[in-house]
């Protein structure tokens, strides 16, 4: 998982990970008797890692769409409202255009941070990234669009061809 990643998977105030993802995977394997060992991972290595056997599965707001070939996947247990990445998309080139700008950020903390500070008017995120972000702050102070730009699914991404862990981890 990446540990940089709230709600889904972080470290708490305390030092401990924890989050949605880990809270779900915990409890499967509590449900199937095994020990949940927690990774962080660096997200960019997850496939050398997955690959090489270091990790299992990845479980953390993992989206499925686009990758669909390329990992044995879970059935989709999170519809996600996911905005960053369709700001970028052909589909969305009109209104990337109405912006006066447009800047990257390299993680949610930042852009958050940019928001705070005003350096930021909005910024597009994950629909369960903004919810746990807002509840973090003045209550008020920010809102969440109603409409989405684009909705993609969350999955356990398994190595390719390991049916075997992924039906067991399912069913339970």
């Amino acid at each position: 998982f990446d540990a940089q990643y709230p709600p889904f998977g972080y470290k708490d105030d305390n030092g401990e990970y924890v989050g949605f993802d880990l809270d779900l995977a915990q409890e499967v394997c509590d449900n199937l008797g095994w020990e949940l060992v927690k990774k962080p991972i660096n997200w960019d290595s997850k496939d050398m890692e997955l690959n090489s056997g270091s990790i299992d599965c990845i479980w953390n707001g993992f989206t499925m769409n686009g990758r669909e070939d390329e990992y044995t996947w879970s059935e989709p247990y999170l519809d996600n409202q996911q905005v960053l990445d369709a700001l970028n998309s052909d589909d969305n080139k009109d209104l990337t255009a109405s912006f006066a700008s447009l800047t990257e950020n390299p993680d949610y903390n930042t852009a958050f941070m940019n928001l705070d500070s005003g350096a930021a008017d909005a910024i597009a995120v994950d629909i369960g990234v903004a919810k746990y972000q807002l509840s973090q702050r003045e209550e008020g102070k920010y809102v969440i669009l109603d409409e989405p730009i684009q909705s993609e699914e969350y999955g356990i991404g398994f190595k390719k061809g390991n049916d075997e862990l992924k039906d067991t981890v399912w069913e339970e």
